[in-house]
């Protein structure tokens, strides 16, 4: 396990939200669906001949919408439980990371996706009484150098 499976829990978790997202605006199209109107030349229920009103709801594209819907919604289960499984698979890299300190800014970043900045005034938060506050480029740094060396420690293996 490397970087990567932090780097794809990430975008899974990116991915999801835009499936919701999808899902969300689909609900809003089937709830309040746009109603179509058109004119017609027939015979009205006096017989006699003339323009008649039909109003109605687009009957296709309302199937195509909720098809996509069901899709959509079956897509993001197996999303989410794919993201079930990357998010045990990341928090066991994460367990792995010898420096408890790091270990808390990996999980504030890649798991509770935080920005550096928000991941250094929290670390900042739990250890008030340290001598050197966190910067976000201080977070940064020390995700960079921990997989350089992670990295440079497999090349020697």
């Amino acid at each position: 396990m490397d970087k990567d499976i932090l780097v794809q829990y990430c975008e899974m978790e990116e991915e999801i939200k835009d499936l919701r997202q999808r899902i969300m605006k689909l609900d809003k199209f089937l709830q309040d669906p746009p109603i179509v109107a058109d004119t017609v030349t027939g015979s009205r229920k006096d017989l006699t001949i003339g323009p008649i009103k039909v109003t109605g709801i687009p009957d296709p594209i309302y199937r195509r919408k909720q098809a996509a819907r069901e899709r959509y919604k079956k897509l993001l289960e197996l999303k989410e439980a794919e993201l079930l499984e990357l998010t045990t698979q990341a928090e066991e890299y994460i367990d792995s990371i010898p420096k408890s300190e790091l270990r808390i800014m990996f999980r504030l970043y890649y798991i509770d996706g935080l920005t550096w900045v928000q991941v250094a005034h929290r670390m900042n938060s739990m250890f008030p009484k340290r001598r050197i506050k966190y910067t976000d480029d201080n977070c940064w740094r020390r995700n960079q150098r921990y997989f350089e060396n992670v990295g440079s420690c497999r090349e020697e293996s």
